[in-house]
């Protein structure tokens, strides 16, 4: 583990919402580096997946990709945040898996609802009601035998304007840009080199204090996952057998957010845009990325993403 991999002033790997040199910074540089030492700054040989903990990695996506079909229909006019909370929780615990959000770092549900104008970490309630025209990212990850899956998809309730058809599709097709960029041998910054300009030539903006990460038997492994061009991140290199999440968070408006003063996880738009986000978990391989936590339906139509009321084939 190489901690120049991380800009000081940047979030942490650990998803804390604190800057990296306030965290685990400290820690990291007390452990030293791991591995082999190469030309670039590495995350250590452990973030590398044997073929027994690939094949886990594929147990735990798998789970989440039919959770994430399974809540499907439930996700309608008239249905609660709350309501939704409690399908994804039963079907996992139903399924002897474990949903990985409830109690992380306090969190008090199993899912993260965000609705609207809410980034991300939104928390499910009974009184919270959807409604026709608004748009809903769901996001859980499971933990299946120890090995973590996450993924996340926005959804469409009812008839939505046309400016949140637009950011929705525009945000589906940055994660499968992403996806597509992440091949053996490239820098980490190839995803974000394919992410940003394209948000940015559609009119939105990606958002910065949030990225994506490395997951394995951990929720959030070493390194981060810049949607943005970030300085440092082409310092880790993509190599076969690294698992890591892509999952682009774009506004309509600024990419700048504020967290909830009262409840402390929900983050909002700080113009009070819309903001919509989609997520997979990936295994980069010898060729083209293996998407882990692909549903069922996704599997059958032979795509990345399917998103209603978009005519457009998110293949990879």
């Amino acid at each position: 583990m190489d901690n120049t991999t991380l800009e000081r002033n940047g979030p942490c790997w650990c998803g804390s919402g604190k800057k990296y040199k306030k965290c685990h910074l400290r820690t990291d540089l007390e452990k030293g580096p791991q591995g082999s030492q190469t030309s670039r700054p590495s995350y250590g040989r452990s973030m590398l997946k044997t073929p027994e903990e690939q094949e886990g990695m594929r147990m735990a996506g798998a789970f989440n990709g039919r959770l994430m079909d399974y809540i499907r229909p439930y996700v309608k006019a008239g249905a609660s945040t709350g309501e939704l909370d409690v399908v994804a929780h039963d079907y996992t615990v139903g399924h002897g898996n474990r949903p990985a959000c409830l109690d992380y770092k306090g969190y008090p549900r199993s899912i993260c609802t965000s609705v609207n104008n809410v980034v991300c970490h939104g928390i499910p309630s009974e009184r919270e009601i959807l409604k026709d025209g608004d748009i809903v990212n769901i996001d859980f990850t499971s933990i299946v035998d120890g090995f973590y899956g996450d993924s996340s998809e926005t959804f469409f309730i009812g008839n939505v304007s046309d400016q949140a058809l637009h950011l929705v599709k525009v945000t589906a097709r940055a994660l499968v840009l992403g996806i597509r960029a992440a091949l053996p041998g490239r820098p980490l910054s190839a995803i974000a080199e394919a992410i940003e300009p394209y948000v940015k030539s559609q009119g939105c903006s990606v958002v910065r204090q949030y990225t994506g990460h490395g997951i394995g038997k951990a929720f959030h492994e070493f390194f981060n996952v810049f949607h943005h061009r970030a300085s440092d991140s082409d310092k880790i290199l993509l190599e076969p057998g690294l698992t890591l999440t892509i999952e682009p968070m774009i506004n309509l408006g600024s990419y700048h957010v504020i967290t909830d003063s009262v409840d402390k996880w929900t983050v909002r738009t700080r113009d009070g845009s819309l903001s919509a986000q989609f997520e997979h978990t990936i295994l980069i391989t010898g060729g083209k990325p293996e998407v882990l936590t692909l549903t069922p339906s996704q599997k059958q139509a032979g795509r990345a993403l399917i998103v209603a009321g978009i005519d457009e084939e998110f293949t990879l």
